[in-house]
């Protein structure tokens, strides 16, 4: 009986080494683009020849850089974690001092004043619109500044409730003489009643990157809906 030849043992579709190798000289950036590869390759341990690859320092370099963007990775997580913490303690510590308010003008001065050091920002300010005829109920409060009408919406656009960004120029209408000050803003919209003119409270701080586009807005935009709702209780205005 003839011996069967060890290609005919071989098992249809398998791969012969011959056939790897041959593939991996016409693909010699391989392992480059399949770095999981690099942690289950068994490399030889010392170069053995000028022809032969030292494979294990190769690997041992590729998962040190691997190792390094990991830790990067890893660092940039804790420190977003530990500034959203910090912002969540301060919002709510903003939140608590205005639900305390015992009048009115305490509430704006809490919000106006206080309210910049317990969110460590440089200004705040609470604008509210006039249509330059029925000057507006808070108008004749300290702390409050009259805008214009339509003044929120050409800031912040028709519908968007929050808005974050660099500062683009000083915006003397809203942060008055204050303005030059601001490097960063954080723009919120105030729709305390129908009965009402739109509202706009304005945070600014001399951080370029305090306030910027990819930073989240669900806690300011919490802060604004308290601010809403508590304005609108002191007022006796409908929801």
């Amino acid at each position: 009986m003839n011996k069967p030849s060890s290609a005919a043992s071989e098992p249809e579709g398998t791969v012969t080494a011959d056939e790897v190798a041959a593939f991996l000289r016409r693909n010699p950036d391989f392992l480059l683009r399949q770095p999981g590869l690099l942690s289950v390759l068994t490399p030889p341990s010392h170069r053995q020849g000028d022809n032969v690859v030292d494979m294990q320092s190769f690997m041992i370099e590729r998962l040190g850089q691997e190792m390094e963007r990991h830790k990067r990775a890893q660092e940039e997580l804790i420190a977003a974690s530990r500034r959203h913490l910090s912002s969540q303690t301060r919002v709510h510590g903003a939140v608590l001092d205005i639900m305390a308010a015992s009048s009115f003008e305490q509430l704006i001065e809490i919000v106006t004043t206080d309210m910049a050091v317990r969110l460590d920002v440089d200004v705040v300010v609470l604008c509210v619109e006039t249509d330059g005829r029925t000057p507006p109920v808070a108008s004749q409060t300290p702390g409050v500044r009259v805008v214009k009408e339509g003044t929120v919406d050409e800031v912040l656009g028709g519908d968007r409730q929050v808005l974050l960004r660099t500062s683009e120029g000083p915006l003397a209408a809203i942060f008055g003489g204050a303005a030059d000050l601001v490097a960063s803003e954080a723009l919120l919209r105030l729709k305390v009643s129908p009965k009402a003119p739109p509202g706009l409270l304005a945070l600014g701080s001399r951080d370029t990157d305090r306030f910027n586009s990819g930073r989240g807005t669900e806690l300011l935009n919490f802060l604004a809906r308290v601010i809403e709702s508590t304005i609108r209780t002191w007022l006796g205005l409908p929801a």
